[in-house]
């Protein structure tokens, strides 16, 4: 009963309060310009704080007052609790995440750019790359691949751009080194990998195209790091 009597004298204060605020904001008769403003897109025409003219209502992250009220519709309301000046926020969302400026809501999916897909969870977030981030190897029909930007397209694309050789290339060239071929052939190899033992003989790989056909291979050499050491010898069991 207490509980509910200390509710009833809150509200009416509040009531109070708004009241005075409309008093000293709100003027009768309304003074409204003739042509109502152009709204930006996904900001639809309300009412004022004073209910007198139609004005554009703020977004999510935009500044708000008294009279400059936010989107009812997209359940906005004016928060005053981050700093002096209102913003329009989502109501009784305190893990909301705030992004280039804009703020997104708890356990909202949006795209910063046409590269991210991020999600907003507990005030954090956490962003995947909607690009493909793939890595092609030169083979001989596209010894030269390169990532490109394709027009009206957000990803970019490998292509293969032959690349002509100067014409005063040695004889000996590693490009050119291997004869029989009817394209120039360009060394390339990764590092070696670390060796399948820790003692004794194992071996390691690594992928090149350094061969007679200049393609791609799996190539393995054996490998040494330190000797094992001789385990003891059992002692002769006693009868």
């Amino acid at each position: 009963m207490r509980l509910q009597l200390e509710k009833q004298l809150l509200l009416f204060s509040l009531l109070c309060a708004l009241s005075k605020v409309c008093a000293q904001l709100c003027q009768r008769p309304c003074y409204c310009p003739w042509a109502p403003p152009r709204c930006p897109r996904g900001s639809p025409l309300v009412l004022d704080g004073c209910g007198c003219c139609k004005i554009c209502a703020r977004r999510l992250g935009e500044p708000c007052d008294f009279l400059a009220v936010c989107d009812q519709s997209q359940g906005l309301v004016c928060d005053y609790s981050a700093a002096h000046a209102g913003t329009c926020n989502f109501e009784g969302d305190e893990e909301s995440c705030e992004v280039n400026g804009r703020v997104y809501r708890d356990g909202e999916v949006f795209q910063p750019s046409c590269k991210l897909q991020c999600h907003c969870s507990d005030g954090g977030v956490t962003c995947v790359p909607l690009c493909q981030e793939d890595v092609r190897l030169p083979t001989p029909d596209c010894p030269f691949p390169r990532r490109v930007d394709v027009p009206g397209k957000c990803c970019q694309e490998w292509i293969c751009e032959p690349r002509e050789l100067p014409q005063a290339a040695a004889a000996g060239d590693a490009q050119s080194a291997i004869p029989g071929l009817p394209y120039p052939c360009e060394e390339w190899s990764t590092e070696w990998s670390a060796c399948s033992a820790t003692c004794g003989m194992g071996f390691s790989s690594r992928v090149s195209n350094q061969n007679r056909h200049c393609r791609l291979e799996t190539q393995r050499r054996l490998c040494v790091l330190r000797p094992c050491q001789a385990l003891p010898r059992a002692s002769p069991a006693v009868s």
